[in-house]
This record gives C-alpha cells, sequence and structure tokens, in this order.
C-alpha cells in the first residue's frame, strides 16, 4: 500500500464552504474518517448540529482514494440518486482518501429539478474539496528482526535509505530488534537486509491492528 492524500481535519472541526443555488442554500462540511464507523459518526454529529436542515445527505470513502470496499452514501430524503450517488463519485474521485463529506441543504422555495439537485450536491463537494487542506497519510507497518552482532551497525546505516525508525532493541544470544518503516518499503528493506546478513537474519512483519 502506497502512500497518499488525506484531509487534515478532525472531524470535530470540519473543513466547511458554502453555495446558493436559487435560494436553495448548501453547506458542505468534510473530515479524515479513517473507517466507516468514523464516518457515520461524523454524519450522526452534522446532522445532530444542523437539525434544522431539510435535508443532511452524505458520502464517504473510508479507504484509499478510489477504493470502494468502504464506501457509503445516503440521499437523505432528496428524490433517489441526486445526492448520496452523485456525491461519492466525486469523492472516489478526488484524489483524497479517508474522506467522509456532509451536505446540508436548507430549501430555498424553488425547486432544482433532478439534473439540477445532481450538479448543486456535486459542485457543493468541489467547492469543499478544492480548499480542503490535506496531509500525506504513509502506511506503515513493525518488523522484528533477529541477527547477529556482526551485522547490527551495517543495519542501522540502512535504515535511512528505507525511512526505517528503531522502536526498540534487546541483546541476547543475537540482536533483537523491532522497527517501523512504511509498508512500500518492506520487500526492498527484506532484500537489504538478507544482503547484509549473507541471509542469516530473520525477519518478520507483526500484525498490524486496524484503524
Amino acid at each position: 500500500m502506497t502512500r497518499y492524500a488525506v484531509p487534515d481535519v478532525a472531524p470535530q472541526h470540519p473543513h466547511c464552504t458554502e453555495i446558493v443555488i436559487r435560494r436553495s442554500r448548501f453547506l458542505a462540511q468534510c473530515a479524515q474518517t479513517p473507517n466507516p464507523a468514523t464516518a457515520r459518526a461524523f454524519v450522526d454529529q452534522i446532522r445532530r448540529q444542523h437539525a434544522d436542515a431539510t435535508h443532511n445527505c452524505w458520502a464517504y470513502a473510508a479507504g484509499a482514494p478510489g477504493d470502494t470496499a468502504q464506501i457509503g452514501s445516503s440521499d437523505d430524503g432528496e428524490p433517489h440518486g441526486t445526492a448520496g450517488r452523485p456525491m461519492l463519485q466525486i469523492v472516489l474521485h478526488s484524489g483524497i482518501g479517508e474522506l467522509c463529506v456532509v451536505v446540508s441543504r436548507w430549501f430555498g422555495g424553488v425547486k432544482l429539478g433532478t439534473g439540477g439537485l445532481v450538479r448543486a450536491y456535486q459542485d457543493s463537494v468541489r467547492e469543499c474539496l478544492a480548499s480542503l487542506p490535506v496531509r500525506e497519510r504513509v502506511p506503515e507497518c513493525s518488523l522484528q528482526l533477529a541477527l547477529g552482532y556482526a551485522h547490527v551497525d551495517a543495519l542501522r546505516r540502512m535504515l535511512p535509505t528505507f525511512e526505517a525508525r528503531l522502536e526498540s532493541e534487546e541483546y541476547l544470544a543475537d540482536a533483537r530488534l523491532q522497527l517501523r518503516l512504511p509498508q512500500e518499503h518492506v520487500e526492498a528493506f527484506t532484500l537489504a537486509l538478507a544482503g547484509i546478513s549473507n541471509g542469516a537474519a530473520q525477519c518478520s512483519v507483526l500484525e498490524e491492528s486496524p484503524d
């Protein structure tokens, strides 16, 4: 899994933008939601905050950009297919992962029609994402190593190359080290470790807890 952009915005302080279309007010709010439970909690938070809105429509994609394994959307009373799914399409093609967007609409008295609603909700999401601050998410994992003392110095020298950092070390009959590094470097690191130790070093990936 490679690194990718995520919102640099927590659900407690969402990023907000607003547009008005034919007197209807559309307030878009988005935040980082790394899993479906966080996304649903964010939606509930906005619903409570804007209980007076005519609709609180939403869409989320909790994984990497474009990943459809953990997605959800809702029209929240708008005509079927005019809000949640169109919003989700913008989210999935945004290049941003772990993203949830809620668009609250206050009806202004002028009906927009199904096509108008689709455009309005998509434009609201686009407007919000255009100014959304993002940061780089680097999926990492931990490795447990066992190697001879003669190879420890060489190991330390190669850590910066793989953006690896030492988490713990213990010296018994051999050196037992735990490292953390980006998942994208694990295969290359393992090959380099075999090279400096003539294949003698042992390396295992520790089980990661889900986000």
